[in-house]
Order: structure tokens, then C-alpha cells, then sequence
């Protein structure tokens, strides 16, 4: 009997050809011809009578379920040393017994791993057969990791913020993890300890730099700020997990765009306050004397005294009474600088330029802000192409709902435009920094993609007007600033204008880096308009409604690129017309308002197939605004130019 070989039945993960085969030795095979004495035969079988569940999502157990059943392999004549290493692997939890399973040659007998309701409940309670949400789950397995290996034992409300501390600082981390494992199986507790296990960040090299010691109370300053938000955006979603989700209208949509709206208001409307926390951290621990590590652990214990229950169900009641929402996904990019367009070269040198605040964001990672600003997909841009320098200056440009810089990983913010005015206003806000430009995305529908068109000249002056930065020049004159900085024009292969552009983004890691499949809507093409002006206290709800319409009424294409000016006269002519017209703007023809605004109207009063989305009242107002704006742009231009 000692001889007798078996038949195996596996429906987790034994069904890994490697984990079969470093568990006992032998590999397994479909196909008759690769059978050897090391290679076994293996064939789809399903088991009846029984229930696959997973409520760790972790490992998978076989319960008995009259009506269910279960897919899974038969693997042939197993060797009793073989089997005893499989028992061995199991453990404890799971009981072998002979079962019958049925293949496409017949029922055959095979042993099974299976487990009792009792033992489950034992282990997992009364709903153990409702599989917990993965992402749940994986993070109080990572917040566990974090309680063994700070403080263990420890529940002094000190340990505490040292865990969150420790939490702040492997939040790209645990984010990492959450999107490498949704919806997929197991995270095995060996490599959730090798990610997680890292050194503490350290700033003490900057105290030896004379070139970084002028900026570091001001970069610290930042790092409390962003600490605080953190904290205040976790207290939200612990709190308000039922109510944030029914404001959001779909799994698509950035989870935390809600939550960091509410926790950037509180922030912004508690100025006072804030001060008072970040000077008294910096003059509690001055630098030089402690590292950065102290001063997030600060953060994370003041946060406590900013958050109030009453003020945050308020504000979810004034966003829920807002609400604008619409069936196109928004995303959103800001960019800042106290430099303005000499943030990047060569205008730097050509200006010689300056920022005595932070030198350009230049240690920006030094003090691990790119992960602690990752809720609202912080990074530093120098619009050199380049995502994985450790020290670049250039713009702190911000996108709510960016996962991932280098993979183009992101999620769409929100599809309602009161929302995306609404963090706009908040993020400029919120940091001490002069904005500078704004860009706006809207995801396209499958029947737009390829079908695009170019946008007309005159409507191309229209949102220059809206959104372009209209100005006075030092001569007083009237001009569009975002192109008489040459902040939208490039030059290269040859000269564009970089107006529009339609890219390619992703919510999932690529095939292969995660999943075998990737799911529905992984992928999506979005039309992001790069030429509007960012600027304190100014409203941009009109503005995105308009591209809106025109986006669904144009379905526009790039705007203007090299290769289409180098293909078409007609567009150079274009181009050079637009660009005189921007240098010292005419008057724009009342025929042509009106063609712009009804075409706008059009748009979104289509957006629902055939039918408008948005109450007609708001459509009215966004569409009054913006002929407004056009018709006094008009109303400048007749006023004569100041003698010097």
C-alpha cells in the first residue's frame, strides 16, 4: 500500500506548475507526450458538490455547497513520498479525502484538500464564505507588518503615530502593491515583508550641503503640510467609506478625489492653524538636530486636531448638494512655480532665474515628497521627457488620480465639472507656490478614436480668449500670454504648437505585469487641452464645459503638431495667422461667437445619446458665461492703449 500511487485533485495554488514542482519535486502535464518520471499527467476535472472561497484572499478552500462546483486539475498517479510533501505544504488546516471528480473520460477517484464549515468559522467567522475585498485586505495585512515591526506590542497613542509615521513614508509602496495584486490572487506574506521591509529615509546628507541647507525649513514646512492632508484624506475614508462611495459614480473614478477635496478645504480654511502647527514643529525640532522621519511622526499627531466630524459631514452635504456630474471622465494637471516659464530651460539661464523658496523644487525627492504627495500624483516636470531623475528642477505639477509617472498609470478624477473647479481652486490654494498652467482631459468614446478632427481657427481663438491668459503686455496692448511666452510652442524636429494632444493612459499595470487579462476599460485614449492659464480665484467651470461640448460636437484632433504643419499648407497659414492674432489680438466676429456657441450647446445637449446630461439651467449658465467673457474680450480691445 506504501507503493500505491494517487490521484490529486488541486483548484489553488498547486495549479502554478512552479509551485507544484517546488513543493514536491515532480512537474505536471497537460499533453501525453512531455509524461516522464519527473513529469506527471494532469487534465481539467471539476469537483462537485463543493465551493471555492477565498476570505483572506490569500489561500483558497474547497467547502461543501450542494449546488456548486468547483474547476480545477486531476493530476495522475502521484507518489506516496510526493503526497506526503503536499501534505506537509497544506498543514494543518485542510483535510485530505477521496472524492470523485468528473473529467472528459469519466468520473475518477482522487484525493482533494478540503475544508470543514466549522474549521472556517473557527478561523474566519460566521461569513467566511463572502470573500473580503481584496484591497481591504491587503492593507490591514500591510498595517499588521507595520504593528510587528514598530513598537510591537506597544498601544500608547505615541506607537500609534509612529506607525502611521512609518505608513506615510511606504505609502508609494502600499499603493504599489494594492494596484500590482487587484483582483488577482494571492500576496504571499514572504513578499509583502521583503517590499515593505525598507530603511528609514534619511535628510541628514542635506545638513552638509551648502547649496540645499537655505531651502530645508521650507521643504520641511512642505512636509508637514502634505502629512497633515494625508492624515485628514485617511480619517475621511476610515470614517466616511459608506458615503464617499455613493457620491462616487463609478469604480473608475479616482477613489479619493472626495475625500482630498474635503481634507484640502478644511486645510485651506484653517490657514491660521496650520501656521501654528508648522512653526511650532520647526521650532520644537529645529533642523540639524533630527531627521525626517521626526517631522512626519509630528504631522501625523497634530492631524488629529484639525479633524472634526461635524465640519466634515457639512462639507460632504455642500458637495453632495453641488454635484454637476456628467458621462465624460475629467482628469486634471496643474502645473506651479514661483519662476513662471523660466522653471525650465533654457529660459532658466537665458533669465538667470531664480526661486529662493525651494530652488526650482530641486530636492523635492531628497525629502521623499513625491511619496508623500502621491494622493494628489506630485512630481516634478522639466520638460525634458525624463521621469526617473532623483534631482531635476522644473514645475511641481500635480494630477489627482496619477498612479504612476513613468507607465502613464492613472485613473479619470471625476466626470463632474463643479467637482474639477472645485479642486482645482483648493489645490492652488493649498500650496504656497504661483500657479501657472492648467491642462484638462477628456476621455474619448470608442467611436471618436480615429475620427478626429481639426478644429476650426476661429473656435481655436475663442478658447484662446476663454483660457489662453489674456493680458496686458508691457506696452499695455492686449495679447494671449500662454503664446506670447512661447509656453505652448516647441521646438524640435520643428516648430508646434503644443495646443491639444490625444495619449494613450491606462488604470492597470501592462499584461504580464499583473494579470493574464487585463480587465474592461484598462486602457483609454484622452484628448488633454495643455494651453490654458492657471490662476488664483478663477472659476473654469464655463471653460471645461465648453471643451466639453466642443469635444463632443468637434471630436477634435492634436492641435498642432510638427508633422501636420509640415504636411499642410493650409494649417501653416493657420498657424502664422493665429500667431500674429495672439501678438496683438483683433476683435472676434460676433458670427463667430454665435457659430462657437451654438456648436458648444450642440455638444453637451448630445453628451447622453442624444439627450443633455447636464440640468439645462447649468448648461444655460456655463454657455451665458463664456459669451460673456468673449464679448468683453471684445469690449478691452476698443479701449485705447495708455500713452507711456
Amino acid at each position: 500500500m506504501r507503493n500505491k500511487r494517487s490521484n490529486l485533485f488541486i483548484y489553488g495554488s498547486l495549479r502554478d506548475r512552479l509551485i507544484f514542482q517546488s513543493v514536491c519535486g515532480l512537474s505536471f502535464s497537460r499533453r501525453a507526450s512531455k509524461i516522464d518520471q519527473k513529469t506527471l499527467f494532469a487534465e481539467p476535472a471539476f469537483l462537485s458538490g463543493h465551493r471555492r472561497v477565498s476570505p483572506d484572499n490569500v489561500y483558497f478552500y474547497a467547502v461543501a455547497a450542494p449546488p456548486s462546483r468547483i474547476e480545477g486539475l486531476i493530476i495522475h498517479d502521484v507518489p506516496p513520498g510526493a503526497m506526503a510533501e503536499i501534505d506537509r505544504y497544506e498543514g494543518k488546516r485542510y483535510q485530505r479525502e477521496t472524492v470523485r471528480v468528473n473529467t472528459a473520460h469519466g468520473a475518477v477517484q482522487a484525493q482533494a484538500y478540503l475544508v470543514s464549515h466549522e474549521s472556517m468559522k473557527i478561523h474566519f467567522g460566521d461569513r467566511f464564505h463572502v470573500n473580503l475585498i481584496h484591497e481591504l485586505w491587503l492593507r490591514k495585512r500591510i498595517e499588521r507588518f507595520i504593528k510587528r515591526r514598530t513598537r510591537p506590542g506597544e498601544r500608547t497613542a505615541d506607537a500609534e503615530w509612529e506607525r502611521r509615521a512609518e505608513r506615510e513614508l511606504l505609502a508609494t509602496t502600499e499603493r504599489d502593491l494594492v494596484i500590482s495584486h487587484y483582483h488577482t490572487d494571492a500576496v504571499s506574506d514572504y513578499y509583502l515583508e521583503h517590499e515593505l521591509d525598507r530603511p528609514r529615509p534619511t535628510i541628514k546628507n542635506l545638513f552638509e550641503d551648502q547649496n540645499a541647507r537655505p531651502f530645508i525649513r521650507n521643504y520641511l514646512a512642505l512636509v508637514i503640510r502634505q502629512v497633515l492632508l494625508n492624515q485628514l484624506d485617511e480619517r475621511i475614508q476610515s470614517k466616511y467609506r459608506f458615503e464617499l462611495e455613493h457620491i462616487r459614480t463609478s469604480e473608475r473614478y479616482f477613489k479619493r478625489t472626495i475625500s482630498l477635496l474635503v481634507g484640502l478645504q478644511i486645510i485651506n480654511t484653517s490657514a491660521e492653524a496650520v501656521d501654528l502647527i508648522i512653526n511650532e514643529c520647526l521650532q520644537a525640532m529645529p533642523p540639524q538636530k533630527h531627521d525626517l522621519f521626526e517631522y512626519v511622526k509630528y504631522a501625523v499627531a497634530a492631524a488629529r486636531s484639525l479633524f472634526d466630524a461635524r465640519v466634515v459631514s457639512s462639507r460632504l452635504d455642500h458637495i453632495r448638494a453641488n454635484l454637476q456630474p456628467g458621462l465624460v471622465p475629467l482628469g486634471v494637471e496643474l502645473e506651479l512655480s514661483n519662476l513662471g516659464p523660466a522653471a525650465v530651460e533654457p529660459q532658466k539661464s537665458i533669465q538667470k532665474a531664480f526661486d529662493s523658496v525651494y530652488d526650482g523644487f530641486k530636492y523635492f525627492h531628497d525629502f521623499h515628497l513625491n511619496i508623500l504627495s502621491w494622493k494628489l500624483g506630485a512630481y516634478i516636470d522639466d520638460h525634458s521627457g525624463e521621469t526617473d531623475k532623483a534631482r531635476c528642477s522644473g514645475f511641481l505639477e500635480l494630477a489627482p488620480g496619477r498612479l504612476n509617472i513613468a507607465g502613464e498609470l492613472s485613473r479619470p478624477a471625476t466626470a463632474d465639472t463643479w467637482l474639477v473647479n472645485q479642486l482645482i481652486r483648493e489645490i492652488v490654494d493649498f500650496y504656497d507656490v504661483r500657479p501657472h498652467s492648467l491642462h484638462i482631459s477628456f476621455q474619448l468614446r470608442k467611436r471618436q478614436i480615429g475620427r478626429q478632427n481639426i478644429l476650426p481657427l476661429p473656435f481655436v481663438k475663442c478658447l484662446l480668449v476663454l483660457g489662453g491668459g489674456p493680458a496686458t503686455n508691457h506696452t499695455g496692448q492686449m495679447w494671449i500670454s500662454r503664446m506670447g511666452h512661447d509656453e505652448i510652442t516647441q521646438y524640435g524636429a520643428g516648430e508646434e504648437l503644443v495646443f491639444a494632444r490625444t495619449s494613450k493612459r491606462k488604470w492597470y499595470l501592462s499584461a504580464g505585469e499583473i494579470v493574464e487579462k487585463t480587465p474592461v476599460q484598462a486602457t483609454a485614449y484622452v484628448q488633454q487641452y495643455k494651453f490654458i492659464r492657471l490662476a488664483r480665484r478663477t472659476g473654469y467651470e464655463p471653460l471645461i464645459l465648453c471643451l466639453k461640448g466642443l469635444q463632443l460636437a468637434c471630436n477634435p484632433v492634436d492641435y498642432l503638431t510638427a508633422e501636420q504643419l509640415k504636411n499642410s499648407p493650409a494649417l501653416r497659414n493657420d498657424y502664422e495667422k493665429l500667431k500674429k492674432w495672439a501678438a496683438a489680438p483683433t476683435e472676434i466676429p460676433a458670427e463667430t461667437i454665435e457659430s462657437f456657441i451654438q456648436t458648444v450647446r450642440a455638444g453637451l445637449m448630445s453628451e447622453g445619446h442624444r439627450r443633455p446630461v447636464h440640468k439645462l439651467h447649468y448648461i444655460d449658465w456655463a454657455i451665458a458665461a463664456a459669451e460673456t467673457q468673449l464679448k468683453t474680450f471684445n469690449k478691452q480691445l476698443r479701449k485705447p492703449i495708455p500713452t507711456p
